[in-house]
């Protein structure tokens, strides 16, 4: 038997954490290993495969197509290796499960999630893109994020409830448009609010400008709290200290699908989805069956 043709479960959870982090100095921290260490195992296993599992980049670790068929099906290894130790009565370390929630619902998720139940729960947030790429790419379990239809493709056959978000516009107390001026946006790149807001008012052919640029949902807010623009919040999170913004000139927003989904292959459990179901997915939802765990 050729023993170099065997894949070594440790280094299938190393690449996996790797994948996860984005980072082989972050995962050599999580795994307790030095990075000289884990960048042995990592060059052992592409000679074996005979190919790349990573790109790096500026932003990390990024993984290849191969990589990601590699996470895919490394997953299912571990799973099966977890498995057959319980046969023999192992009690193993539960990992923990991986929640993406859209940075506008991270406010919601701490109302109805104790501490308690997130103490075995990493929590990421994220623009919903992020979370849909995390949850095809298997490094995210439980996903709460809005969807466009490219990103309902993407995840259409792990969604296990959906609903209809409605949007407002906020502001500060203390806003004021001056007559005839572009209204000042504050912007999220790339973020489907961006798109929602901007669509809105071209619709209605109202001018607008870029006030404030940012990926981050806190600097976003401050900058709503400075009074130096407008931005939008779904309709039933207290935007506090914020305001809704009635100004007559303001259109309709359109509302924007929120998904909550389950990577396959993940058994998820009850208490959890159940939880986060009735918080963000209470009124108007409809629940979709046959998903594949």
């Amino acid at each position: 038997m050729n023993h170099d043709l065997n894949i070594p479960i440790d280094i299938v959870r190393s690449v996996i954490v790797i994948a996860e982090t984005g980072s082989i100095s972050k995962a050599a921290d999580r795994l307790n290993l030095s990075q000289p260490a884990l960048s042995s195992q990592l060059k052992r296993i592409q000679g074996i495969l005979g190919c790349e599992l990573f790109t790096r980049t500026a932003n990390g670790s990024l993984l290849t197509e191969v990589g990601k068929l590699f996470v895919e099906q490394g997953r299912r290894i571990i799973e099966a290796n977890d498995q057959i130790l319980r046969i023999g009565g192992r009690t193993l370390r539960q990992e923990p499960t991986r929640l993406g929630i859209n940075n506008l619902y991270i406010k919601e998720i701490f109302k109805c999630l104790s501490a308690e139940a997130l103490s075995n729960v990493i929590i990421q947030g994220g623009n919903s893109g992020e979370i849909a790429k995390g949850l095809t790419e298997g490094y995210i379990d439980i996903g709460c994020f809005f969807a466009s239809m490219e990103l309902a493709d993407q995840v259409s056959n792990m969604i296990v409830n959906e609903a209809e978000e409605r949007f407002v516009w906020v502001r500060s107390k203390d806003f004021v448009l001056s007559p005839g001026a572009p209204i000042p946006l504050l912007s999220h790149p790339g973020n489907l609010t961006d798109s929602l807001m901007i669509r809105a008012l071209t619709n209605k052919g109202i001018q607008y400008r870029i006030a404030f640029n940012s990926a981050d949902n806190l600097a976003r807010t401050a900058a709503a709290e400075a009074g130096i623009g407008i931005t939008a919040f779904p309709a039933r999170i207290d935007p506090s200290p914020l305001v809704c913004a009635r100004e007559y000139y303001l259109p309709e927003l359109a509302p924007l699908k929120s998904l909550l989904c389950v990577r396959q292959n993940f058994d998820a459990g009850t208490n959890l989805l159940e939880a986060l179901s009735a918080q963000l997915f209470g009124d108007g939802a409809r629940t979709k069956s046959g998903n594949k765990k």
